[in-house]
């Protein structure tokens, strides 16, 4: 007949879990990509309610972009990038150039990388709209080339230090859709700390 004292230990020494398992270092981080860059990035940064236009030219670009800002007044539409501005004005886009914080409504920006894993745009204070852009306009349009597609964040990493060999930017942000929090009452609201909407045009 067991004691009392037996029987409490005898329950503990049950209770105990194996030892867990050491995980494999040697296991890839992420999922494997399956599909092509361009249809990852798309399908992951439109899981986020984000919008990825993939056009196979300039002129498919210029089309798309012209129906986007349709009912966006010129003087709202804003672009600090030289090499995007000769891309507008050729093509016949108003805008005007980023003079501080006032009536805008949309602004244009290019990018560093585009993350295909996570459907992430990598921005930063290097490129000439600096920091205000790809934050304070309601909508976001960011205009990018097929060979800044990447594919995962580490890649990312290691190209912007390959770009930046001397000094980094003083910022580097990632931007995964648009703003959005559930702090008050786990109500979701769009746009609460940057850009309501983000489009993305790769071509």
């Amino acid at each position: 007949m067991t004691s009392a004292r037996e029987e409490i230990l005898n329950r503990l020494k049950n209770a105990i879990h194996p030892e867990p398992e050491m995980p494999d270092f040697d296991a890839p981080v992420y999922h494997a990509i399956e599909k092509s860059l361009d249809k990852t990035f798309k399908a992951n940064l439109e899981a986020v309610n984000g919008s990825v236009y993939l056009c196979h030219s300039e002129q498919e670009l210029i089309e798309q972009l012209k129906t986007l800002i349709k009912d966006i007044p010129a003087s709202a539409v804003v672009c600090a990038e030289t090499e995007l501005q000769k891309l507008l004005i050729r093509n016949g886009i108003e805008h005007k150039n980023y003079d501080g914080p006032g009536t805008i409504e949309l602004g244009i920006t290019s990018c560093e990388f585009l993350i295909a894993h996570t459907g992430s745009v990598m921005v930063s204070a290097a490129l000439q709209g600096g920091r205000q852009l790809s934050v304070y306009p309601p909508q976001h349009v960011v205009i990018a080339k097929k060979d800044q597609l990447i594919d995962y964040l580490h890649t990312a990493y290691n190209k912007i230090q390959e770009k930046y060999p001397d000094q980094l930017p003083s910022q580097i942000t990632l931007i995964t859709g648009p703003s959005r929090t559930a702090d008050i009452e786990k109500t979701l609201v769009m746009g609460a700390h940057g850009p309501r909407e983000l489009h993305v045009f790769l071509y």
